[in-house]
């Protein structure tokens, strides 16, 4: 199961406290002050781990806090630092605040990190404290409090193509027959009611994932259906396969409620390159093939079959060209540095 959504609370750890302390040794009865300073607790820190699919994790634990820094010591001997409390999630996690639905952050190159709360600072030790004028300090700091956020992680699946087309348009049997994956297919809508990727692999070393995606339906924009838990993994797609079942009453409807579900979830899936095909071209006769797309008013689609093979390689050839062409999604949004700073808070 594809959990893709999680709200945690995470909690930094505090500072350890500063020692009061002065030598007691032999022939010093009134030595100086030798109080340490206290340790720095532990920070939360999120880390993208290729090897993560989902947040089930984040969805289970919903709390994750740091170890409080070590207190100071006699003899000058600073508290031990806590560690960072390390948070694993998959690549193409956004980070939001949960309060006010601001991005944090985009985790997406594996082992990036960010810090989602800052451990606190340890609390001086006398030893600090002493000067010309005051000889026998009898005060320390107390640790830094930590800090603590409640955050949102949302899950954008990262993929080359993502295929798009309304229920029953052949978008799961497509997918298992360019790649290895195997998604559950069945002759009903909404057999696929989860996001699935596989490896598209054309020799020489041309390679791309390709997304299959819950089947889109008028108002998914609005939440109607799958609505946003499918097009929100669309995003980050660099090419859509636009797919129309070539059986329907009008192909041509079907494909522009598509384009304007996209448009209306986001201005940037309107813009991105795509390629559409008309499917299940096995069902017509041999002699129609050729002049279908024109008759259903769609002369640009590709006539393809999952099932036959019918105009797959063509398909495949035109989709890797167009992968090759597109921007990386970070520059294509014009917003590279959103939030994917290794550390500290944004």
């Amino acid at each position: 199961m594809l959990v893709d959504l999680a709200r945690i609370e995470v909690i930094s750890g505090g500072g350890g406290s500063g020692c009061v302390s002065f030598r007691r040794e032999k022939f010093v009865p009134k030595g100086g002050p030798n109080g340490g300073d206290g340790g720095r607790g532990g920070s939360v820190v999120l880390e993208v781990d290729p090897h993560v699919r989902t947040l089930l994790d984040a969805r289970e634990q919903t709390r994750y806090k740091a170890a409080r820094g070590g207190a100071g010591q006699g003899n000058n001997r600073t508290g031990r630092d806590a560690p960072d409390l390390v948070v694993k999630v998959p690549p193409g996690t956004v980070v939001k605040d949960a309060n006010d639905g601001t991005v944090l952050a985009d985790m997406v190159a594996p082992g990036q990190r960010w810090v989602a709360v800052r451990g606190g600072r340890g609390g001086k030790g006398n030893a600090f404290f002493k000067s010309a004028t005051h000889q026998a300090p009898r005060m320390a700091q107390p640790g830094e409090s930590g800090e603590e956020r409640l955050i949102e992680l949302e899950l954008k699946l990262i993929a080359d193509v993502g295929l798009v087309g309304p229920p029953n348009a052949g978008k799961s049997t497509m997918l298992s027959r360019i790649t290895r994956a195997r998604p559950r297919i069945a002759d009903y809508p909404f057999t696929t009611l989860e996001p699935h990727l596989g490896i598209v692999d054309l020799g020489q070393e041309r390679r791309f994932v390709a997304a299959d995606l819950p089947g889109l339906i008028e108002n998914a924009h609005a939440g109607k259906g799958l609505g946003l838990e499918f097009l929100r993994h669309i995003e980050r797609t660099r090419v859509l396969l636009l797919m129309v079942d070539v059986s329907v009453e009008s192909p041509a409807s079907e494909l522009a409620m598509i384009e304007r579900e996209l448009e209306a979830h986001s201005p940037e899936l309107g813009r991105k390159p795509r390629l559409v095909i008309l499917t299940k071209a096995d069902i017509l006769p041999v002699e129609d093939r050729a002049t279908a797309p024109g008759r259903v008013g769609l002369p640009q689609a590709l006539l393809v079959s999952a099932h036959s093979g019918h105009g797959i390689d063509a398909m495949l050839q035109r989709l890797w060209e167009m992968v090759e062409a597109a921007a990386p999604v970070d520059d294509a949004d014009g917003e590279p540095g959103a939030g994917t700073q290794p550390e500290g808070h944004p």
